[in-house]
């Protein structure tokens, strides 16, 4: 499944959700309408019931004044707000007050009022059952395509999934969707923390002190929870790597690097930004998810897997196979250098049996000594037909040094990692402060990462290969914001579906 086909079936899913809630909406307003059209059924006996206790009442029956008071409640809950709902109302008003006799005027076209009451809900019910079936058969529709887009999705990623699914850990079917409601938990009180303390920050000045104090420490203490929450449930809900080829459906990324490599890219840049929690691991998947899902070999007897890439495990006598029909299958191979002789022998083979324009190598950032730095570019020319100069280059990034693509006959093209330079704003005063207002704006709203210059690094390095993805960086830098949105959104659909739910009771009487 290619890249635009993957965008247009998540399209079609969204809208088929969104259109299917509108519908289950409107279903329940057409149920709710039938209600009240079946409890005003009785409408025509109940007003002239009403009357004859109003006449009895004026002949002096007393009795008759509980009747009418008894009247005038079954025309509240039961009719709608309408003229004859009013003029029951009125008439026991006048009653309450002495007035018999405008009572009795008032309820003197009671049982027209009740008529025309009774076709206005006979039309309010013909026009909602119109409009829910309307909106039923589209979301039908588009269930159908939905579902049946799931199905070659997954049909499309059926193979590699195959070869995956031997070596993925075996879970009891109940342990992820556990951890999932329990992160989505934490992802609320992560969202509404930010909420409370961004409020505070913003209104702190017009509100009593108590208030704002009560939002800081509600918010502090809800994002401390959220983080901690998170930090337990995220590893535990995490998919694996076969999951995540069913759910994506696109030729996966083949992301291969030391086991030692793990530490550093567990760690989390937050220099910049008041809670962060995602990894540079996880961010370099964000930005990597843009060419397809991004798949890994995990380190073999860790109790939970890394948070990033997906992980699958092989054993540590037989691997190589497997590494060989996944660089096959993948569209993208992604190896971040090391000293690991297996990892060298990843390079081999795939120099070997691969196209050039299919890998990308990550050199290790934080080599400061030359001989380091020597040693490293020297190992690499021994697999290249030219030298890549390696040695010459020095980035400023301390995770990755360099990203290294290839030219169709192996030629190494090495780019230095660290902040991009500043693009020339356009000419013109005008467009310059239009240009510096959307780009002061749109960078306000976003975190900028050391991974963010990475992504950006690396997506400039597969354009000169002619592999374009122009939403590498951005999308790295949003997964450092993926708690957040995450948050919000949760929030949004819980309260949509409560509110569904309530009018569902509301329909069945139980509300």
């Amino acid at each position: 499944m290619s890249s635009r086909f993957r965008a247009l079936a998540r399209l079609i899913t969204a809208v088929a959700i969104v259109t299917s809630y509108v519908a289950l909406h409107l279903a329940v307003t057409a149920g709710m309408d039938l209600r009240a059209c079946g409890r005003f059924r009785d409408a025509p006996a109940r007003a002239a019931a009403f009357t004859a206790a109003l006449n009895r009442y004026a002949a002096g029956d007393t009795s008759a004044r509980a009747e009418s008071r008894a009247g005038d409640t079954w025309f509240k809950e039961n009719a709608p707000s309408g003229a004859s709902r009013s003029a029951v109302s009125s008439a026991v008003g006048d009653v309450e007050k002495g007035r018999v006799s405008l009572a009795r005027e008032r309820v003197a076209g009671l049982a027209a009022d009740v008529e025309r009451d009774r076709a206005q809900l006979n039309r309010k019910l013909g026009s909602s059952r119109a409009t829910a079936l309307y909106w039923a058969v589209p979301a039908a529709l588009l269930l159908g395509v939905a579902l049946w887009l799931r199905r070659r999705r997954r049909s499309g990623a059926a193979e590699i999934v195959r070869v995956v699914s031997w070596f993925a850990p075996r879970q009891p079917w109940w342990w992820r969707p556990v951890f999932l409601l329990a992160s989505g938990g934490g992802y609320v009180l992560f969202a509404a923390g930010i909420t409370a303390v961004g409020t505070a920050q913003r209104r702190g000045y017009t509100v009593p002190p108590m208030t704002m104090a009560g939002w800081l420490v509600g918010g502090l203490a809800a994002m401390g929870a959220g983080v901690l929450s998170l930090r337990y449930t995220r590893p535990r809900s995490a998919r694996g790597a076969a999951q995540a080829l069913l759910a994506d459906g696109r030729q996966p990324v083949l992301y291969l690097r030391s086991f030692t490599d793990d530490e550093t890219a567990a760690q989390v840049d937050d220099s910049s930004a008041f809670v962060r929690i995602h990894s540079r691991e996880e961010q370099l998947t964000g930005a990597l998810g843009a060419v397809g899902p991004v798949i890994t070999v995990g380190k073999p007897g860790e109790p939970l897997p890394r948070l990033g890439a997906a992980r699958f495990y092989l054993p540590l006598d037989d691997w190589q196979p497997t590494v060989l029909r996944l660089m096959e299958l993948s569209q993208l191979i992604v190896l971040r250098l090391g000293l690991g002789d297996g990892l060298w022998w990843e390079v081999q083979q795939a120099r070997a049996t691969q196209p050039a324009s299919k890998l990308v190598l990550l050199t290790p950032g934080g080599l400061s000594r030359q001989a380091e730095r020597l040693e490293l570019a020297e190992r690499l020319d021994e697999h290249l037909p030219t030298p890549s100069r390696l040695a010459e280059v020095a980035g400023g990034d301390p995770w990755t040094g360099a990203v290294i693509t290839f030219a169709p006959e192996w030629t190494p093209r090495v780019h230095p990692v660290g902040p991009v330079p500043r693009a020339k704003l356009p000419r013109g005063a005008l467009v310059r402060r239009g240009a510096r207002a959307v780009k002061a704006g749109f960078v306000s709203m976003t975190i900028v990462t050391p991974t963010h210059h990475l992504a950006r690094v690396i997506m400039d390095a597969l354009a000169a290969v002619g592999v374009r993805r122009r939403t590498m960086a951005w999308r790295a830098t949003f997964a450092t914001q993926t708690s957040l949105w995450k948050g919000f959104a949760l929030v949004t659909v819980l309260a949509l579906l409560l509110w569904l739910a309530g009018r569902a009771l509301q329909l069945f009487g139980l509300g």
